[in-house]
């Protein structure tokens, strides 16, 4: 079995410096990557601010948006709630969701986080587990953040079961990466193929390594950043796209 994963930090479906509304222009360019599996981070649930104030802004939720016709099981974990809305992380998924549960893992009561575990079927071998994670800026929040990834993963994960955690990682010295690896056994895909992470922010110049895509029982075979025209001028983040044996 191969399986394409893309994760994308969507930046509320604004471009860099909120200047534009770029929803459906990340719609197209997602839908262009032929992803089975889309985990998306700041993506909005609701904000009735811009709902009647921003042009073509949709009229359901953004990952519903976003998953259109292509992508007809999604979960959502709302995280960051507020007056007027809310935002979290999303998965996109062609292949129907067996459960999913969104665990808050926030470590300050400014910024709140979630680790969106979703568990996927598949007729050909143990469920899918795919967990969608947005770090904090901070890196002994980070810590903390890694901790509770790798004890749910202990509990709740069989060890025979193939593990993808993927999400904008915030990781700017690269400690939680290394906490992933050795505290889960896995490898991250562009790390893997290319020797080091990806350099996905911003998006315009990347030089940071931000955006990465772990696994476990699945085999990297392809990992690409995507900056280039077309994806530059969307989110502060690029995207994230890999391909696996399963």
């Amino acid at each position: 079995m191969r399986l394409r994963i893309l994760t994308y930090n969507i930046h509320k479906g604004f471009s860099i410096g909120n200047r534009r509304f770029v929803l459906g222009q990340m719609r197209d360019r997602i839908a262009e990557t032929g992803a089975d599996l889309v985990l998306l981070q700041e993506v909005l649930g609701q904000h009735d601010h811009h709902a009647g104030s921003v042009k073509d802004w949709p009229d359901r939720p953004q990952w519903e948006f976003l998953a259109d016709s292509a992508w007809p099981h999604h979960a959502y974990g709302r995280n960051a709630i507020y007056a007027h809305g809310h935002h979290g992380n999303a998965i996109l998924s062609k292949r129907a969701f067996a459960e999913w549960e969104n665990i808050d893992i926030s470590t300050n009561g400014l910024i709140r986080r979630g680790l969106l575990h979703g568990v996927i079927r598949r007729e050909d071998g143990p469920p899918l587990h795919v967990i969608c994670l947005h770090l904090d800026l901070h890196g002994a929040g980070r810590a903390q953040q890694v901790a509770m990834l790798c004890e749910r993963v202990r509990q709740a994960v069989p060890a025979d079961a193939p593990l993808v955690v993927a999400g904008d990682l915030n990781d700017w010295g690269g400690g939680a990466g290394l906490a992933i690896e050795r505290g889960l056994g896995a490898i991250e895909a562009f790390k893997h193929l290319h020797g080091r992470h990806a350099r996905s922010f911003p998006a315009w110049l990347p030089l940071l390594s931000l955006d990465r895509i772990y696994v476990r029982g699945l085999r990297p075979i392809s990992a690409e950043c995507l900056t280039g025209a077309g994806w530059r001028s969307l989110s502060d983040h690029g995207a994230l796209l890999a391909e696996f044996d399963v």
